[in-house]
């Protein structure tokens, strides 16, 4: 869903300077046209527009795959106007789904017998994902409590603050109580021992997010797992466990085989990915993998005849392309497990390049992990002048979009910045940004303090300079430094109003 305004409330048509060889009557803005007009004047007005978007392979904010090899652009090209959903027109979509579920789920170590089919769906994105694990916990936990003559109206879902929003999107549209571990400054993941504290005997599951978006560090679901199976033992409830690998499915089993955080644990009952990220596929495909059937409710399950044959279905959509589980089972027989490891070492170099030229600046602190998403996230060693803001929007000038951004509660005065690496972020890209990054700081140095331009705007009735009044009033860094957050807030909010805001 996208929350639109105006781009300007004067400006009502759309002009297009090429395509006036085809058409010169402007069009209208927001209305339809009266009249058709060639398909070259079409192409010609959109193509012009799309030139002011962002470069996809410099956009380093995405973890989402900008970048596919021509063969597999040709099978989704081919297969653009199948529908996902009609499994018994298109058999052989449905059986490439299915193997792809199946390679998922051997590949997190999940407990099938030889002939034993796993249990999972492709879905639109880790957030459909998310949603139909969260739905499957929250009926089995009504079912055990129902069984139990227990009230079932107040369900629960620990986790950290540190969750990505979809996460808030399932608790508020389903009706569970979130309830998060607050982080700290050091600290930007779960704490096992505090999420555990929180359980009680409505949490229908605590929820672990492997490979943070914040700073790409591994939550420790075994230790989280290990507390857990003494806590239900202890309470003689059962919660379980679900993993969020969204950002990591694809780094974890290739770059750290030992680490336990999949279904060899117990409780670990469900894992949803995100097979547009680190799965190296377009936007547009996620998947969820449960330990087994019993871990997915039946009376979830749809069964339509209305397309042909008996056909089951567990997704909250219905009608989706094909292309994107098809390009998945492209890139899982391309690559084979040396190919997603040689892509994922690759990674983890380039972000080690990219950290090194920051640390030699002498002006960043890291906050990123070594072990983790391949990626970057660092934050101004000294931000009292200039902030990382600041560096967002000037990087902008060389075509580099690099997020900056406040951590969750209760870390929320610490600001950082953060790059990511994929597969298409090569050596030669990390050491220009280096350089970049390198002549912002310079000029930088040469400017003003943003908060004393903004400060000295606002003089009080004293006659006093508001910058002298603010050094008087001896803040404390910690709030100089939420000053500085909220005044680039409102400045990137300001520049946010005239723009699309997707939801």
């Amino acid at each position: 869903m996208v929350l639109s305004k105006t781009a300007s409330e004067s400006d009502v048509s759309v002009h297009s300077t090429f395509a006036s060889r085809y058409v010169r009557t402007s069009l209208p803005r927001f209305r339809m046209a009266e009249n058709s007009i060639p398909k070259e004047a079409a192409y010609q007005i959109i193509n012009d527009e799309l030139m002011l978007d962002g470069n996809p392979r410099l956009n380093l904010a995405s973890f989402v795959t900008t970048w596919m090899e021509p063969e597999c652009d040709k099978l989704m090209m081919a297969s653009i106007n199948k529908n996902y959903v009609d499994m018994d027109e298109y058999p052989v979509t449905t059986e490439l789904q299915n193997r792809c579920v199946n390679i998922i789920a051997h590949l997190f170590n999940a407990p099938l017998e030889e002939s034993e089919s796993a249990v999972g769906v492709g879905t639109v994105g880790s957030s459909e994902a998310i949603m139909l694990a969260g739905l499957a916990f929250k009926r089995k936990w009504q079912n055990k409590r129902r069984a139990e003559g227990k009230p079932i109206d107040n369900p629960n879902i620990v986790t950290g603050a540190n969750v990505q929003v979809c996460w808030e999107k399932f608790a508020r549209y389903f009706e569970v109580e979130l309830k998060e571990v607050k982080l700290r400054e050091g600290y930007y993941v779960m704490d096992p021992e505090k999420a555990v504290e929180m359980v009680d005997e409505n949490t229908i599951c605590v929820a672990a997010i492997l490979g943070s978006t914040l700073n790409g560090e591994f939550e420790d679901v075994k230790h989280l797992n290990d507390l857990l199976v003494e806590k239900n033992k202890e309470t003689g409830w059962d919660t379980p466990i679900h993993v969020d690998a969204a950002s990591v499915w694809f780094i974890a089993p290739f770059l750290y085989p030992e680490l336990e955080w999949d279904f060899r644990l117990p409780l670990v009952k469900s894992i949803n990915v995100s097979g547009h990220k680190y799965g190296l596929v377009y936007a547009g495909i996620g998947w969820v993998i449960w330990r087994n059937k019993e871990d997915l409710p039946e009376e979830l399950i749809f069964h339509i005849n209305y397309l042909g044959a008996d056909q089951p279905t567990f997704t909250l959509n219905f009608s989706k392309g094909s292309s994107q589980v098809i390009a998945q089972y492209y890139q899982l027989i391309r690559l084979g497990f040396e190919g997603y490891r040689n892509v994922m070492e690759n990674c983890r170099e380039n972000m080690i390049v990219l950290k090194e030229g920051l640390e030699k600046t002498k002006r960043f602190n890291i906050v990123s992990k070594d072990e983790g998403v391949p990626l970057v996230a660092f934050s101004l060693r000294d931000n009292h002048r200039h902030d990382e803001f600041e560096i967002s929007d000037l990087l902008r000038r060389f075509g580099w979009i690099v997020p900056a951004y406040t951590m969750p509660p209760d870390a929320q005065h610490v600001t950082v910045l953060r790059v990511v690496i994929r597969e298409d972020f090569s050596r030669t890209l990390a050491e220009r940004l280096v350089n970049d990054i390198q002549k912002v700081l310079h000029e930088l140095d040469t400017l003003p303090s943003k908060l004393s331009s903004n400060v000295k705007a606002a003089d009080g009735e004293d006659g006093k300079p508001a910058e002298t009044r603010a050094l008087e009033s001896k803040k404390s860094d910690l709030e100089k430094t939420r000053e500085i957050t909220t005044i680039w807030r409102k400045f990137v909010m300001a520049r946010k109003q005239k723009m699309n805001v997707v939801c």
